[in-house]
């Protein structure tokens, strides 16, 4: 009966890892308003619609061409590193000093950012746009902003400008901090003798289509909060809904928030004044293969004659560190911001259990030693259930050939048999489904420590000892290249012929399980014989799986193997003693 309960553990982790996501997605698609759709466009040729309001995030073909040479700022904070194209005043050019491609020590720094004129593009800009009756020369694509300074740090902004000629004078002062996080401030000052009213627009643009690894565990692509709901898109889904003539598939009007474009580690997002109402839009154009998401005022900037007129935002590209994003959703009093993490919907268990992970890890400077502790902790919780379950399985197992008796007696009648095994369990105080109780509870903090595995930066690239350099990756070493003594990796053919050291090590656990488990129960030899498989069947599963996750279960199989032992031995004992000796 224990090896069942244990088979029936494994079995039902396996379906909470490979099916939870694929039965429950981690958000609903988000519709598209309708009367937000009719009042709201986003034509193609970047044009405003109707009712002189401007048009969400798109692509504008700018009709000027360039006025001179290609100049950029430097860019060098503490975190971030890389420059800013003054040609149409891109954020283009951007690449994170603390994180490497890969765990070599020669890898090249992550980049989130890159030139519009790139095989992979990602970039952010921002501007105005004008009511669609007007016709304000404004700064485009192709506008050469001068700088008053070369480099832009922590503590030194710099500020672009750019007049247009027609009294208008346009000004952008950047600033970065000691992370990922700029501020944008937009001011136009107005020396034209009349009143303009312009509307100002922050945008996210990534011009390919990403490989999505996460699949269904982890959220890629479009996301935003507005009104405080998240509202997640796919790739595939603005590709199929976002045609012309206005290449909009979502678009949603309300207050504050933040938007942009989230890869499984990374993020790029546009975060406009909270208190601004703005419309939020994804978006994609055929013809050039971009995706943008972004921001527009749905009220416009009124500057006066003689006025100047300002509006601010924030910029996000970098790493979606748990606590970090918490402190900017604190600091800035961004929305949800948390949610960039796809911590799923048990987000209310994963994250408590990532914080105390992440304790952990600061107390003992080791993520697989956390993880080690963590098991221990997780054991020690459930203990009390876990002595409950072997209770049952004890007197359940004792039970057994008075069972078989009654089998044998009422062979020919299953109802009367089955109302007498039922009332032998009664007598004997017997409840079959309270030993499965501590497995449907155990579930959920095997999910939520495999979905902080899957998604958060913080176990990317974390070493544990000897060859594991990444918890978050599979185990790289392999059985069938005699661990690297073959040059020549057979998984590269044949994926299931990947089969790593401590997937193998967890299989031996859970055949050390099995054969206490056997030892402590009247389990059937046939039946013994088939569940000998079901390691090495759930060795080659977990062999593709985080090894931090393998390592996980290696420590916490020799746990219930030791609990085993020693609540088994205190029951045999407690048995020997309620037995009569024999005068």
């Amino acid at each position: 009966m224990d090896t069942r309960r244990l088979i029936l553990a494994t079995l039902l982790s396996a379906v909470v890892l490979i099916g939870f996501d694929y039965f429950f997605p981690q958000g609903p698609k988000a519709p598209v308003p309708t009367s937000t759709q009719q009042t709201v466009s986003a034509p193609a040729s970047g044009g405003a619609p109707s009712a002189n309001v401007p048009a969400a995030p798109s692509v504008a073909e700018p009709a000027a061409q360039p006025d001179g040479p290609e100049t950029r700022v430097v860019i060098d904070a503490p975190a971030v590193q890389g420059s800013l194209s003054l040609r149409g005043a891109k954020l283009d050019d951007l690449v994170l000093k603390a994180y490497r491609e890969t765990t070599d020590a020669n890898s090249p720094d992550v980049r989130v950012l890159s030139h519009a004129t790139q095989a992979k593009p990602d970039y952010v800009d921002f501007g105005w746009r004008a009511a669609s009756d007007a016709t304000v020369h404004l700064p485009d694509a192709n506008t050469l902003w001068k700088a008053d300074n070369t480099h832009l740090d922590a503590t030194h902004p710099v500020n672009l400008t750019w007049d247009n000629g027609q009294g208008l004078t346009f000004e952008i002062a950047m600033a970065v901090d000691k992370n990922f996080m700029f501020t944008v401030t937009q001011r136009v000052h107005n020396t034209s003798g009349q009143a303009v009213a312009l509307y100002p627009f922050y945008r996210v643009n990534r011009g390919y289509t990403p490989e999505t690894n996460g699949g269904m565990l982890v959220h890629e692509g479009p996301i935003s909060v507005i009104d405080g709901r998240l509202n997640e898109g796919s790739y595939k889904s603005l590709r199929k809904d976002g045609v012309p003539p206005d290449n909009v598939s979502w678009s949603h009007q309300g207050t504050g928030g933040w938007a942009g474009i989230t890869d499984k580690y990374w993020l790029m997002a546009v975060v406009p004044d909270q208190s601004a109402q703005v419309v939020g839009a994804y978006t994609y154009l055929p013809q050039k293969n971009m995706y943008q998401v972004g921001f527009t005022s749905t009220a416009p900037i009124q500057i006066a004659a003689g006025q100047t007129a300002s509006t601010e935002a924030h910029v996000f590209a970098g790493a979606k560190e748990v606590r970090l994003l918490d402190q900017y959703e604190h600091d800035l009093h961004i929305p949800m911001f948390w949610k960039a993490v796809d911590f799923g919907w048990l987000s209310f268990l994963t994250r408590p259990v990532f914080f105390v992970l992440d304790w952990l890890y600061s107390m003992m400077g080791n993520f697989g030693l956390a993880l080690l502790t963590f098991t221990v902790i997780v054991k020690l919780a459930f203990l009390p259930l876990t002595i409950k379950q072997m209770r049952m399985t004890w007197k359940t197992s004792r039970l057994k050939p008075k069972v078989d008796q009654i089998r044998a007696r009422y062979k020919d009648d299953p109802m009367a048999m089955q109302q007498h095994i039922m009332g032998l369990y009664r007598e004997e105080n017997v409840n079959l489904f309270g030993g499965f109780l501590p497995l449907f509870i155990q579930a959920p903090v095997f999910w939520c420590l495999y979905k902080d595995l899957y998604v958060t930066i913080e176990m990317r690239h974390a070493p544990f000892f000897g060859w594991i350099k990444d918890l978050s990756a599979p185990d790289p070493t392999n059985i069938f290249n005699l661990f690297g003594l073959i040059p020549f990796n057979p998984a590269h053919v044949l994926p299931l012929l990947a089969l790593g050291a401590w997937p193998i090590l967890y299989g031996a656990t859970m055949f050390l399980m099995q054969k206490i488990s056997a030892s402590s129960t009247n389990m059937d030899p046939a039946q013994q014989k088939v569940m000998a498989f079901i390691p090495l069947l759930f060795t080659f599963f977990m062999a593709h799986q985080p090894v931090g996750l393998v390592i996980y279960y290696c420590w916490s199989n020799l746990l219930t193997a030791l609990q085993q032992v020693l609540i088994l031995g205190r029951f045999k004992a407690a048995d020997k003693k309620s037995v009569p000796s024999k005068s």
